[in-house]
């Protein structure tokens, strides 16, 4: 499922238009980032986490050349499902 897809089944759920529905996904995910950025996560019972996460700083190495390098800290978003929550 893609973006378009979502929005047509809200749309169609809800008696929503489609671009009323792509609206309020486009709210609804910006309202994420903004959140899970600030302070670090968004909490949606019997859904899932969105949080902050962190990897540290380590050595790697350039494929191309063999060359020893160091790779920064790194900030990034992660989705923990809940519990419960199969595929």
């Amino acid at each position: 499922m893609n973006r378009g897809t979502l929005v047509k089944s809200v749309a169609k759920q809800t008696k929503l238009t489609k671009a009323q529905s792509n609206a309020v996904l486009g709210v609804i995910l910006e309202d994420i980032k903004k959140e899970v950025k600030k302070n670090g996560g968004v909490r949606l019972v019997g859904f899932g986490t969105f949080k902050k996460a962190t990897r540290k700083a380590r050595n790697g190495r350039n494929p191309r050349t063999g060359e020893a390098i160091k790779i920064a800290k790194k900030i990034y978003p992660k989705f923990v499902p809940s519990k419960g929550w199969t595929c």
